[in-house]
This record gives structure tokens, C-alpha cells and sequence, in this order.
């Protein structure tokens, strides 16, 4: 009478287990970098002062801006079809490889083609921006974490990355006491890029597996972006309602109004790992759900916005309240314009969290098409109310804009198409804390 139960038991648990120590080493590896990441990042906030900063961060939003090109949204497919099929893996890993490996050339020239047209004659902008897309190139070798994500093993992604992170650490630390140019930061980021790869190919090799084994399949490439193109648009219109708040800055109201709300959104997107790092962690789970039971497929996707709500609001309500000690604590005086806006774009916060915990029903119900469209709807409205906002309330605005639009794309939309209407009212009860 029980034994179907204990079958479903008996299959979840030691999964679930599983699940717990890969977040655990998820979170670890965000911990480390909110702590030694925070610090030695607002130690470069107070060396290069909010112009600078904020050049640098206008840079580093312009490459963001590009990398879903890059990226191609193959990331949740290729785990997928891992996880349905794992013996033609080196087939799936090698064709992933090379299509990213190409996308970031793809990256680079497109970077270089758009700042020379919006910054014509400022070299300093163009160098910085060169150099960081270059560093795009080397994160096709992040294909080695879709299959560790898999296996949900992703500890031997964090050993790989927090090594060259934390030589990093030392080498900006290094340049602020020898007074070193902007340029030289760009040029670190670069080379973390190149030691994380490194480290995920090293890490790679002591499991027993051969990049050597990977191939390329123009079939299995033209399958993977049939599906993914949608994707990949869809991460295109993230990073615009995500960074083109800063790109908007920059153009209309300076480098130095990009440096203040850069310190603010390093502060509120602090937080933003966390609902990645739970969904990566349970993504295969709900797939597994989904072929045991409808019922309990739903349960956990419930569970997970209940979840994310919580946290979020956790999180939101002491920050507005700290936002000027934090800011003048951690940046200095020069900051203190940054934490009005910290205390608007924390909420922000609240509809990542709930849009990512959505993420893994799209994938598994096949509506990344649907995806898309809502990420347009967020950052068209984003692109608008910036426009708008900005000119008149510069970094407050940019904020405003951004809790709105992300508020747009991540549970307004859903309610406008049938197909999503009914994550809509498991959103809105997940909203309100009801089961």
C-alpha cells in the first residue's frame, strides 16, 4: 500500500541531500566573494573616486550589455539535455564549446564597433572596454560547469573560481598601494577570466573526464540553437533592463552619476546570488518531479517562490532603513547621493528573486519563447522610464525605473498570455505568503 511512498522517498532523498551540499558550496563561494569581494571592491571605489568608478562600471555594463551574444542561452538546455541523456555528453559539451568560443569574438567586435560609434574619441573608455570583452573569450570554457551542474557538483566550479579569484583579491590590492592607472583593473578582470578557465579545465581533467573528448556536431549545434535563440534574446533583454540604466547614466548625466549608483547596485545586487544559487542547486530536482507527479511538480515550484519571497523581503527591509550608514560607512562621504538610491533599487530585489524561481518552470514546460517576451516587456518598459526618469531625477530615477520594469517582467506579464496566467497567481500567492 505504501510502497509507491517509499519509492518516491527512497529517490528524492539522497537527490535532496545532494541538492543541500551543492548550495551549500554555492553559497560558500558567494559568501567568500560578499566578504572579500565587498571589501576589496569598495577599497577600488574609494581609490579611483565616482568618476573613474564610474567609467569603469559604465565599461563593465557596456560588456554585459553584449554577452548574451556570447553566451548564446545555452546554459539550462545544455544541463537539461545532460541530465535526459548523459552518454552523448561530450557531443553536447564540444558543440557548446565551440559555439561560445566563436560567440565571444562575436562579442568583441560588436563591443568595439558600438563604443567607438558612442564615445567617439574617448581612448580610455575604448581601452577598458577592449579588454574586458576579451575576457568574454574564456568563458566558453564555463561549458565544464553545465556539467558539473548536472551532476550537481558544482563545488569543483567554486574551487576553480575562488582560486583565481582570490589571487586577484591580492593583485588589486597590489595596485592600489602602487597607484596603478584604471587601465590595470580592466587588465585583472582579464586575467581572473583566464585562471578560472584554467582552474575549471584542471578541475575537469582530475574527475576522469578529456576535454580531448569533446566534439563538435553541426546536427546537435543547429538543435541547440533552435531552442536557445530565445533564450538568448531573453538574456539579451535582461542585461538591457539590468544595465541600461547605467549605459543611460552615462550618456545623459556623466560618469560620475554612474559611479554613485554603481555603489549603490553593488550593495542591493549583493544579494542577487542567492536565488541563483538555490535554483541551479534544485533546477534538476523539479525535472525529476515533474516525471514522478504534477502535483508534486508544482509543491516544490511553490515552495521555492514561497521561499524567495521571504529572503527577499528579509533582506529589503533592514537596507532601506541602513542605507546612508551603509553607504558613507563603506564608500565614504563622496557617496552619500548613492544611498537614496540604494534604499529605491534594494526593492528591486523582491522580483529577480521571484523571476529567477520561475526560470526552471519555463525550461521544463517548454515556454522559453513566453520567456522572451516577458524580458522584452521589462526592458522596453525599462528603456522608457529611464528615459524619462532620468533626466530629472538621475540615479533615483534609473532606480525607479528598475523596480518597475523588473516588477514587469517578472509577474505583470505573466498575467497578459494564457499560458503563464496561472504562474501569475502562484506568483501572487507566493506575494502574500499563501499556500
Amino acid at each position: 500500500m505504501f510502497k509507491p511512498i517509499e519509492t518516491i522517498s527512497q529517490r528524492l532523498n539522497p537527490q535532496l541531500r545532494k541538492v543541500a551540499v551543492n548550495t551549500g558550496w554555492l553559497f560558500t563561494d558567494r559568501f567568500l566573494r560578499m566578504g572579500v569581494g565587498l571589501f576589496v571592491g569598495v577599497w577600488v571605489a574609494r581609490y579611483l573616486g565616482t568618476q573613474q568608478f564610474g567609467l569603469f562600471n559604465y565599461a563593465t555594463a557596456f560588456v554585459a550589455l553584449l554577452t548574451p551574444f556570447a553566451t548564446l542561452g545555452l546554459d539550462n538546455i545544455v544541463v537539461r539535455e545532460i541530465v535526459r541523456d548523459s552518454s552523448h555528453k561530450d557531443e553536447i559539451l564540444g558543440t557548446t564549446f565551440f559555439l561560445r568560443f566563436f560567440g565571444g569574438f562575436v562579442l568583441v567586435g560588436l563591443a568595439l564597433i558600438s563604443i567607438s560609434l558612442l564615445r567617439s574619441g574617448d581612448r580610455l573608455t575604448y581601452w577598458v572596454v577592449s579588454v574586458l570583452s576579451a575576457g568574454v573569450i574564456f568563458q566558453a570554457f564555463d561549458t565544464i560547469d553545465l556539467q558539473f551542474q548536472a551532476q550537481v557538483q558544482s563545488k569543483y566550479t567554486v574551487i576553480a573560481k575562488n582560486i583565481a579569484f582570490i589571487i586577484i583579491t591580492f593583485v588589486k590590492i597590489i595596485l592600489i598601494q602602487i597607484n596603478a592607472s584604471l587601465i590595470a583593473f580592466a587588465w585583472v578582470v582579464l586575467v581572473e577570466s583566464g585562471l578560472g578557465a584554467i582552474g575549471l579545465a584542471i578541475n575537469y581533467r582530475m574527475q576522469g573526464y578529456s576535454l580531448l573528448a569533446w566534439r563538435w556536431s553541426l546536427t546537435r549545434a543547429i538543435a541547440l540553437l533552435k531552442e536557445s535563440w530565445a533564450l538568448m534574446l531573453s538574456g539579451l533583454s535582461i542585461m538591457i533592463y539590468m544595465r541600461i540604466d547605467q549605459i543611460m547614466l552615462g550618456q545623459t548625466s556623466g560618469d560620475r552619476a554612474v559611479g554613485l549608483y554603481s555603489a549603490a547596485t553593488r550593495i542591493s545586487e549583493l544579494w542577487y546570488f542567492i536565488p541563483t544559487a538555490i535554483c541551479s542547486s534544485v533546477f534538476p530536482t523539479i525535472i525529476e518531479a515533474k516525471e514522478i507527479s504534477e502535483s508534486l511538480y508544482y509543491q516544490r515550484i511553490k515552495q521555492l517562490l514561497q521561499l524567495m519571497v521571504f529572503l527577499s523581503i528579509a533582506i529589503a527591509v533592514p537596507m532601506t532603513f541602513l542605507s546612508r550608514t551603509l553607504v558613507v560607512g563603506l564608500f565614504g562621504q563622496e557617496y552619500i547621493a548613492a544611498s537614496s538610491i540604494l534604499a529605491i533599487h534594494i526593492w528591486a530585489s523582491l522580483f529577480v528573486f521571484v523571476g529567477v524561481a520561475t526560470s526552471p518552470w519555463f525550461i521544463t514546460e517548454g515556454l522559453t519563447k513566453l520567456s522572451l517576451q516577458r524580458t522584452l516587456i521589462g526592458a522596453i518598459a525599462n528603456v522608457l522610464l529611464n528615459f524619462l526618469l532620468i533626466p530629472t531625477y538621475s540615479g533615483n530615477g534609473a532606480a525607479i525605473a528598475t523596480v518597475i520594469s523588473y516588477a514587469c517582467a517578472a509577474f505583470v506579464a505573466n498575467f497578459f498570455n494564457k499560458k503563464t496566467r496561472k504562474m501569475f497567481f502562484i506568483q501572487l500567492k507566493a506575494l502574500f505568503l499563501i499556500n
